[in-house]
């Protein structure tokens, strides 16, 4: 059961990682595409500015509350499930069992010994085995919400801060391949930490999210420019 634990625990970091990461990134994006669409009509520092500071805080309580809501979702979900668990230890308890037991003969464990097992545990932790065999949940780490809600705010108001860094303080022609550089290293970022996240391709992640990066960019300028 400790290496269970260790899973849970390790997930629900996982998800509180995965929620800074798409935060980061919307965050960035967001702000960028506000940022170019303002700069496409006005030179203005302080008007660039107040721009992107009122989207960076929209997009960043916008992500953190979005984050909020479907992780409260999951958790109650997860907490719904741990109910209907205890309810089923007391109403049919050899069905729980015969659960248990199925969980270790499915790996290879002798009928004899899964046996053994299953009469241990229930007898020590009866809820936390039957969820953990069910589910491959913890009852007392389920997801937490505000940890993801505050990376998801906290990663968006940093990503976003970047391009709005760049764009507001540089001036000339510097003010947009300051923009455009800040951009491009920022979405980079997170294409390698969603990739190391998500154990899947770090090129291929980084390349998707530059370009997109840079698509937004031309996108929300054109926008700006035909307004």
């Amino acid at each position: 059961m400790d290496t269970k634990k260790k899973e849970q625990s390790l997930a629900m970091r996982a998800n509180t990682l995965r929620a800074g990461v798409l935060g980061a990134n919307d965050g960035i994006l967001t702000v960028v595409g506000v940022l170019f669409s303002v700069g496409a009509v006005t030179t203005d520092s302080f008007t660039l500015f107040i721009a992107g500071l009122a989207d960076l805080l929209a997009v960043a309580f916008s992500m953190a509350g979005g984050e909020y809501a479907s992780v409260s979702s999951q958790r109650d979900t997860e907490a719904s499930a741990v109910r209907a668990e205890a309810v089923l230890l007391k109403s049919d308890f050899a069905g729980e069992r015969a659960a248990v037991v199925a969980s270790y003969t499915d790996r290879g464990v002798s009928v004899d010994t899964a046996n053994e097992i299953a009469d241990e545990l229930l007898q020590k932790q009866p809820l936390k085995t039957v969820v953990g065999v069910k589910y491959d949940l913890d009852p007392s780490e389920l997801m937490n919400p505000w940890m993801a809600a505050l990376a998801s705010l906290i990663c968006a108001a940093i990503g976003g801060a970047l391009p709005l860094a760049a764009l507001t303080f540089l001036t000339g022609i510097m003010r947009w391949i300051g923009t455009i550089i800040a951009t491009v290293i920022a979405v980079g970022l997170t294409g390698l930490f969603s990739a190391k996240l998500g154990h899947g391709f770090v090129r291929a992640a980084v390349v998707r999210n530059i370009i997109i990066g840079i698509i937004t960019m031309f996108i929300h300028y054109g926008i700006g420019r035909l307004f």
